[in-house]
């Protein structure tokens, strides 16, 4: 374990050395690019630091209802809510849906974001399609992750298409996908709507793909508004103001990042002498790995991954090269030169 004492951008420094760094979440480089952080400050300076008061008070921020319709035109729903982390907007959806009126079954590594307490998280597709299709009483509920960092689900998400969807609600996590992958950053909502499901909901970070901290739901009117009447949503502090308006207000550095990430992955896959090392999604800059002797390996030669027990110390171990936008062409062929002569 690694600690420092500023934020992780393309390399960080350890003992006086620097380090590349291919790890995190960061994958536009938002949280680090001057341009960003600019106007970040300035919407600071108009809204203040924190806004700690319920939605539902008698006073209320226009840019809430301004960046919810913002992000509802950019995935294709017709309405979001955002809340102030993509974990809160998760246990939103899973509380509302927690009652004897719904069966709630969980795909193959969901994220606990999704979970209530205890839950069932069903080991293969196989099994979790006999369970549903066993469900009779209730309506059944099922909850996934977008980018599952097996290689599963997105971007095709062969398994849903053997599901009976019109009589199932879809819940999907897509907090490594809003911002990256789908048409203008709007990640898989768009994808996932065209299988028909009898709702959809997606929740998200808005942290990994925009650089802010905030979460999001995404569906229909009639569901978002019942979201919205719940306790859980009327009690919760919302996300800050100031960060809010620059995701909406940085929109042309973000575009231009996600340009630059898409080319930074294309480079990274053309260079690379066997891809065969990692498992990984088109179009998703992260490429996953279960080889201890290669994390030691590029350690050894000055780079850093994401190489952890997630999301308890009893969990496997996670091995993960993370591309950014903010990493060079230098980086680039300097982590493939290394990964090649690893592999050769």
């Amino acid at each position: 374990m690694y600690t420092i004492d500023g934020f992780p951008g393309r390399t960080i420094i350890k003992d006086g050395k620097e380090l590349l760094y291919f790890g995190g979440t960061s994958y536009l480089g938002l949280q680090t690019d001057a341009d960003f952080q600019s106007i970040f400050i300035e919407n600071i300076k108009k809204y203040g630091t924190a806004y700690s008061a319920s939605r539902k008070s008698n006073i209320k921020i226009s840019i809430f209802d301004e960046v919810d319709q913002y992000l509802a035109e950019m995935v294709g729903s017709e309405a979001c809510i955002s809340m102030s982390s993509g974990y809160l907007a998760g246990q939103l959806v899973c509380d509302y849906f927690s009652n004897g009126d719904y069966s709630l079954f969980y795909a193959p590594n969901t994220h606990s974001a999704l979970f209530r307490n205890q839950q069932i998280v069903y080991p293969n597709w196989q099994e979790l399609e006999k369970a549903i299709n066993d469900n009779t009483n209730t309506t059944p509920v099922l909850f996934l992750d977008s980018i599952d960092f097996h290689g599963d689900n997105y971007p095709d998400y062969t398994f849903l298409e053997k599901l009976p969807l019109s009589n199932i609600i879809l819940v999907i996590d897509d907090s490594h996908g809003i911002g990256i992958t789908g048409e203008n950053g709007g990640g898989s909502y768009a994808f996932l709507q065209s299988l028909q499901p009898k709702e959809l909901l997606v929740s998200c970070s808005l942290g990994k793909g925009f650089g802010i901290q905030a979460g999001a739901i995404f569906g229909s009117k009639k569901l978002m508004n019942l979201l919205k009447n719940t306790s859980f949503f009327g009690g919760a502090s919302p996300a800050t103001p100031a960060a809010l308006a620059t995701l909406k207000d940085a929109q042309e550095i973000i575009i231009a990042k996600r340009i630059q990430l898409h080319k930074n992955t294309d480079f990274f896959l053309s260079t690379l002498s066997n891809t065969s090392l990692f498992v990984f999604a088109k179009g998703h800059p992260t490429f996953n790995f279960q080889n201890e002797m290669l994390s030691k390996y590029l350690e050894e030669n000055a780079i850093i991954v994401t190489n952890i027990r997630y999301p308890t110390e009893n969990d496997s171990l996670m091995s993960r090269i993370v591309l950014s936008a903010s990493h060079t062409q230098n980086d680039i062929l300097n982590l493939c030169a290394i990964l090649n002569a690893f592999a050769a």
